[in-house]
């Protein structure tokens, strides 16, 4: 799964550099973001000084604002329409590392159990899924690398927090705290779930495998087997579905929560007016950003989910590429 890309002369290019080069497009996003992050400080101080003294502020001012708004976001625009664009062709030689490699030694494994949704469908999903969490944890630690120092200096504004009272810059620890209490609580409640998807990839690829026998054997994928095979299907997506009922209930709850915490913690902040309202805005997006960032696990735990069931079908069908087949995975790699 990764020597096949990673540990490949034929795809250095791809992996080393191409990935040097989303590293980079991801980290100038970052900072574009702490730009506009800036903006919204001074413009919403200029909203405030317009409201509290008419007149105060021109119309150019006003669109110079605007302005550079329009410039920063734009620019965000393309980089990232770009950079999406190049992930993509990323991704897909990085399946067709995959790809190579398991169809190298098909003579050997068709006749494992589900080899071709294997080769065909989960190296599409895991090179896909790894390059979206890949790329969400480079964001998600520049991010923080970057506004992390933002917050810790805007919450030296910030002298207590409501019921505890003063806390050296109360914000960073609330924004941890939240975040450390969510991927805790969400991890607790997901535990099964891994271990469910991975089965329904079992019961999946073993009513899809009768089918296609069907096509080419009419004593194959009689009604009353493919019931059977398709009851599996249906207890396992039921069971499915009840799981991740009560964990979207807790993910969602946390989520919407969430949106309350930097407000509620700015209350005795606000209420006596210790703030403007563009470094209000500042500490919410900052805010925000930080604590995004320290929820990496819990915005990804489903699509972690899925990776952990297609790593292990992956890992045991190249378990079983090296018992069918001597030779070494990296021959037909290199």
């Amino acid at each position: 799964m990764f020597k096949s890309f990673f540990m490949s002369k034929r795809w250095f290019g791809w992996s080393i550099v191409g990935g040097a080069l989303i590293l980079c497009a991801t980290w100038y996003k970052v900072q574009l973001d702490v730009q506009i992050n800036d903006w919204f400080g001074s413009f919403y101080n200029l909203i405030q000084k317009a409201l509290a003294t008419p007149g105060s502020i021109t119309m150019a001012e006003y669109l110079g604002q605007l302005s550079t708004f329009g410039t920063i976001a734009g620019l965000y625009v393309l980089i990232s329409v770009l950079t999406d664009f190049f992930i993509k062709h990323y991704v897909f030689r990085w399946r067709t590392a995959m790809t190579d490699l398991y169809t190298a030694h098909w003579q050997s494994v068709r006749t494992i159990e589900g080899a071709s949704q294997r080769v065909q469908e989960d190296t599409m999903r895991f090179a896909s899924i790894m390059e979206d969490l890949g790329v969400s944890f480079m964001r998600s630690v520049m991010t923080l690398l970057a506004f992390l120092p933002i917050l810790w200096a805007l919450s030296s504004q910030v002298k207590e927090l409501p019921w505890i009272g003063p806390v050296s810059h109360a914000l960073v620890w609330v924004a941890i705290l939240f975040a450390l209490a969510g991927t805790v609580l969400l991890a607790v409640i997901g535990v099964k779930l891994p271990g469910l998807q991975f089965k329904n990839q079992r019961v999946e690829a073993a009513y899809r495998k009768e089918l296609v026998y069907g096509e080419d054997n009419a004593d194959r994928a009689s009604p009353r087997t493919l019931g059977l095979l398709f009851g599996n299907v249906r207890r396992n997506y039921f069971n499915l579905f009840f799981h991740y009922m009560y964990f979207d209930v807790a993910k969602w709850s946390y989520l919407q929560f969430g949106v309350l915490v930097p407000y509620a913690a700015l209350g005795p902040t606000l209420v006596t007016g210790g703030i403007t309202l563009g470094v209000m805005q500042q500490i919410v997006r900052a805010f925000g950003r930080v604590e995004m960032s320290f929820q990496y696990l819990v915005m990804s735990w489903p699509t972690i989910i899925e990776l952990i069931s297609i790593y292990k079908r992956l890992q045991a069908f190249e378990r079983q590429i090296r018992e069918a087949a001597p030779v070494a995975l990296l021959t037909a790699a290199d």
